[in-house]
């Protein structure tokens, strides 16, 4: 990082909403949908004559997010008609908020804000220009309005973040909000949420550069890339003392750099002005949009319960972090810890299990990769309670690790309770002390080399014997209790 420049970035982030029709009619809310043009009606595809009418849920994800973040709801909001042309928006306008966003201020990872408003998505353009393996020449676009009026939420940031790092961990913990809240699944892979990057940099540390904007960044290390190249760009510019031009560019994932698409629009050229067919909202008028309630439904963020998983549960930062940024395992951890009554050390075995093992089985599980891996918890057959009782075994000596292991694969294909396919298997952990010296004298007997190391001096020619009676015992047996005989076979 080039100390002698100051390097500002602001975010935009754009995120679909997650609600049962789009912004401003009833056609579904699909973003899965393969087949283009089939979710769409005369509202969204801009029709003459055609009223739009507010998506009320959409309103309330926007607001729920605004209490999350400490921001100040607004009492009086209203929708604005931003114009412009593009193919992809039909109605030659995009409905939107200007003037009066539903959230102003809040924090977010340590990073301010400076408003969240509500506003519809445009349709998506797909572009053939050029000659295919056949020789067959494109040279066409096609417009899927699909995606046009879906409830998109635009999320501002102050020109407040000092590098491409910090950015991408804004972005993160942005996303995973949205999909504590329930608003959105924020799959940037699929479009639901996108990021607009606006960076400047300076050799004046006390003021901003000239900005540049990057549009529709649609990968955390495409927004990392994207932001230290522009950096690295307007630095080697400066220093040939060049200018930077204002302008809005875009990010080619295969060169890895960013190219100029048009100079920087202002607000002013979009001419907005109030949208005469929506009616203004008074947010106190409406019982649901009480702050109360919205609170009453909010439920433990990310940064809560990083914090509770490290502090009252003592786990490792990177444990506590595979549980708040994975949602199906976290929920399925705190499902199993239930059963512990406060148990640490109970609580720090089953966090190591569910993200060695569990989840290595469900990565393994050609079927639950197909349903991504982790988000397939609901398919296995290991419920809660029996995972909870599989590690109070462990606890209370009634299976070793290694039987635990073994164990976990049957539990995961089969079902049933840990206790019952221990017993069933022979995997219960053996204490039979006279048992365990009669098989450890048959090996001992068997293992001449390894007992001519060990009283040679090689201490690992012990683990050895003791590494064959567990194989024989099918991990069964007491660990200790085996090196215990052992050493007093060997003398």
């Amino acid at each position: 990082m080039n100390t002698a420049y100051k390097t500002t970035v602001g975010l935009e982030i754009h995120a679909e909403l997650k609600t049962r029709t789009k912004m401003f009619c009833n056609s579904k809310n699909d973003t899965d949908e393969k087949e283009p043009n089939v979710n769409i009606c005369p509202v969204c595809m801009g029709h003459p004559g055609t009223l739009p009418v507010i998506n009320k849920e959409a309103v309330k994800h926007v607001l729920k997010m605004g209490v999350a973040v400490g921001g100040t709801l607004a009492d009086f909001t209203e929708f604005d008609r931003k114009n412009y042309f593009y193919p992809d928006i039909p109605k030659a306008y995009q409905i939107s908020q200007y003037k009066y966003p539903l959230v102003k201020d809040g924090v977010l990872a340590g990073v301010k804000l400076t408003r969240i408003h509500l506003e519809e998505d445009t349709a998506k353009s797909s572009h053939d220009d050029g000659d295919d393996a056949a020789g067959k020449v494109g040279d066409y676009s096609l417009v899927d309005f699909n995606r046009a009026g879906l409830p998109l939420m635009e999320l501002v940031t102050e020109p407040v973040i000092g590098s491409a790092e910090e950015a991408v961990r804004f972005a993160k913990e942005m996303q995973l909000l949205l999909q504590y809240l329930g608003a959105g699944d924020a799959n940037m892979e699929k479009g639901e949420m996108r990021v607009e990057a606006n960076i400047s940099v300076s050799a004046d540390h006390s003021k901003f550069g000239t900005k540049v904007e990057v549009k529709n960044i649609n990968s955390f290390r495409a927004v990392e890339r994207a932001i230290a190249y522009e950096v690295d760009r307007h630095i080697r510019l400066l220093e040939k003392g060049e200018k930077v031009v204002q302008e809005t560019r875009g990010w080619d994932e295969v060169k890895q750099v960013t190219f100029s698409q048009r100079l920087k629009e202002e607000s002013h050229d979009y001419r907005y002005f109030p949208d005469p067919d929506l009616p203004k909202l008074y947010i106190s008028e409406i019982p649901e949009f009480h702050v109360d309630k919205l609170k009453a439904e909010i439920p433990s963020l990310p940064w809560e319960k990083r914090e509770h998983y490290q502090k009252m549960f003592e786990l490792k930062e990177d444990d506590a972090e595979v549980f708040v940024n994975n949602i199906a395992p976290g929920n399925y951890f705190e499902s199993v810890i239930v059963h512990f009554k406060g148990d640490k050390k109970l609580i720090k075995l089953a966090a190591n299990y569910i993200i060695s093992d569990y989840l290595g089985l469900l990565k393994s599980d050609s079927e639950a990769a197909k349903m991504g891996g982790a988000t397939a918890l609901g398919m296995a057959k290991i419920t809660p309670e029996n995972f909870a009782e599989l590690m109070q075994m462990i606890g209370e000596g009634k299976l070793t690790s290694r039987a635990a292991k073994d164990l976990l694969p049957l539990m995961y294909k089969e079902g049933g309770k840990a206790s019952s396919i221990a017993e069933a298997k022979g995997m219960l952990q053996k204490n039979d002390e006279g048992e365990l010296k009669r098989i450890m004298t048959e090996i001992v007997a068997a293992s001449p080399k390894a007992v001519a190391d060990y009283k040679g001096g090689k201490i690992a020619a012990l683990q050895a014997i003791v590494g064959r009676g567990m194989k024989e015992t099918k991990g069964s047996a007491n660990p200790e209790l085996l090196k215990k005989i052992v050493t007093e076979l060997l003398g």
